[in-house]
């Protein structure tokens, strides 16, 4: 497949009507879902032990040798109707030869191809090593789930080998407010994402105002599930994720774009209050509710193994390998053959639904066929 060479410019806005990696767009397009997606895990060292790390129990102290990042091209240059690539890690940058010789080279391909792409990072190192993505990164999405540097100490490293000072939290959070107001003043797209926890359910009101300040342009809020390090903290009901939902649309700055993914809430639920969040949520400018990427438009790839997964979560073994097959080869079988793929494969067009996180409809609705489902008329 040749390289197209694309401006900048030339390439949409990502806004609220154009997220190129919400998987309805694919599926709308194609008339079923595609692999227009790869997620790519560059590494596993992290210099933070969030206690919610969705892949904590995947970081290591040593790094093993990654594939040649041309290996990794050549699977991309594969992937026939490719629209967005992600990096993620633990912390993609936590080397500068990491940055030098796979982060920038793979966002460099990615613009040239004409796609769209996005990191997964901290933001807690050295500007410079940001500043080298800038040229060719489309979003920078980082973690925000904090009030105060008090409350990174508490929640960032909690999982840590060894005891963090409160001192060197404080100096983080404050390297990652001024590398986030820095880097957004310089044209770069800040997208931070919350939580919705134990901890955060009732304070990301003030959570959202801080994210504002450090010159974000969109608040993406995910409710917590129990995967890895999460595994084992306290569950929020329905009951109080809705009522943190309502709260935040309440105080909201509404020219900040806010997008809410795996929320456990569907079109077809009997339930009254969640036919009226889901209704407020379709309703309110600037206000975007993506459907799950993972295992729908979107693949992980671990850049040490070639191991293809559907998430990058751990909690699912790897169903294919780009050593030896191709990645629209591994997604078919996946759409096609997986038990898994099968128990969450729906789609309300009405709705704009795609179904069920596999998570979600693990932890809250186990024995819910959706595909027997349709939405309530009074929410579309």
């Amino acid at each position: 497949m040749s390289l197209l060479n694309h401006e900048t410019n030339s390439l949409q806005k990502i806004s609220p009507s154009y997220d190129p990696w919400d998987p309805i767009m694919s599926l709308r397009k194609y008339g079923q879902h595609k692999l227009t997606s790869v997620e790519m895990t560059v590494t596993h060292l992290c210099n933070m032990r969030c206690e919610h790390c969705a892949v904590g129990d995947m970081l290591v102290m040593k790094e093993a040798p990654a594939l040649p990042v041309s290996e990794m091209i050549k699977a991309l240059d594969q992937v026939e109707h490719l629209e967005t690539i992600s990096l993620t890690g633990g912390e993609p940058s936590f080397l500068e030869k990491t940055v030098d010789e796979m982060i920038v080279p793979l966002l460099k391909y990615a613009r040239e191809r004409g796609i769209r792409s996005q990191i997964n990072s901290n933001l807690t190192l050295d500007l410079s090593r940001y500043e080298k993505m800038l040229p060719y990164l489309d979003v920078m999405h980082i973690s925000f789930n904090y009030l105060s540097a008090k409350d990174l100490h508490e929640v960032g490293f909690t999982n840590s080998p060894r005891p963090v000072s409160y001192d060197i939290a404080a100096r983080m959070y404050d390297k990652m407010m001024e590398n986030s107001l820095k880097l957004s003043e310089q044209g770069m797209f800040i997208s931070a994402e919350s939580m919705i926890n134990y901890r955060t359910h009732d304070k990301l009101a003030g959570i959202h105002r801080l994210i504002g300040q450090m010159g974000a342009k969109r608040h993406e809020v995910h409710p917590m599930y129990a995967s890895n390090f999460a595994a084992s903290l306290p569950v929020l009901s329905l009951d109080d994720m809705r009522a943190s939902i309502h709260g935040l649309l309440d105080a909201r700055d509404k020219d900040m774009w806010m997008l809410f993914g795996t929320l456990p809430f569907y079109a077809c639920n009997g339930g009254e209050e969640d036919r009226k969040l889901i209704t407020r949520l379709h309703k309110e400018p600037n206000v975007t509710v993506r459907n799950d990427p993972d295992g729908r438009n979107r693949v992980n790839v671990n850049m040490f193994t070639g191991n293809v997964y559907v998430t990058d979560f751990a909690d699912i073994p790897a169903f294919g390998n780009i050593k030896n097959q191709k990645l629209d080869d591994i997604f078919e079988e996946w759409t096609t053959n997986h038990p898994l793929n099968q128990t969450v494969n729906c789609f309300c067009d009405a709705a704009q639904c795609c179904g069920p996180n596999l998570l979600v409809a693990d932890m809250y609705y186990k024995d819910v066929d959706f595909k027997t489902r349709k939405a309530f008329s009074d929410i579309v």
